[in-house]
């Protein structure tokens, strides 16, 4: 959703320009938190045009300032350009999630739901958590592989070399402070 949204310029580049030695690899869980975080941002900017709608209303019947004229202008504007940005989000989004799809996806497996509820790595954020779970265990799968865990909210980038257990990544402190994830992806070199 930061692609979307354009709170992270970053991630765009990295995703359309991954070298052809590493694969960008996202629990297909992320895919349905982004849509539902879209629908929350869509009931966000509806209840914005909502206002102003009804402040334009209001602005309609001052018949006499030339500040409620100018002030309805703007707010009309404003409408006009909550939607296009709203058009603009879901187009981001839609655009991530395709090209996302043409990349490896690490799909939920029971156990993995079971790891994330029986050890909780990251205990304010249920979803991280599972996300966590995911990326954790797709990395057990290829032990011999280098990968690279980036979360964007912080800037951090984690290195994870072989296959260490959920005890060991908390040990190292490498998950458990922070507490959300709002862009999370795996390299697989």
């Amino acid at each position: 959703m930061s692609i979307a949204t354009g709170r992270d310029a970053q991630a765009v580049t990295l995703l359309k320009n991954t070298a052809l030695s590493a694969d960008i690899v996202i629990p297909s869980i992320c895919c349905m938190e982004s849509l539902s975080a879209l629908e929350d941002e869509l009931k966000r900017r509806n209840r914005f045009a909502s206002e102003l709608d009804l402040q334009i209303s209001q602005l309609k019947r001052d018949q006499t300032s030339p500040y409620a004229k100018s002030l309805l202008s703007h707010l009309e504007q404003s409408l006009i350009e909550n939607k296009a940005l709203l058009n603009d989000i879901q187009d981001r989004l839609f655009d991530a999630l395709d090209h996302l799809s043409t990349r490896a996806m690490i799909v939920l497996t029971a156990d993995m739901l079971q790891a994330s509820i029986k050890i909780p790595l990251i205990e304010k954020d249920l979803t991280d958590n599972l996300i966590l779970h995911c990326i954790l265990a797709n990395a057990r799968l290829k032990p011999n592989e280098i990968k690279v865990f980036f979360k964007q909210q912080y800037q951090r980038l984690w290195y994870i070399r072989g296959s260490r257990s959920f005890a060991e990544c908390r040990r190292e402190s490498l998950f458990h402070s922070y507490t959300r994830f709002t862009w999370l992806a795996a390299l697989r070199i």
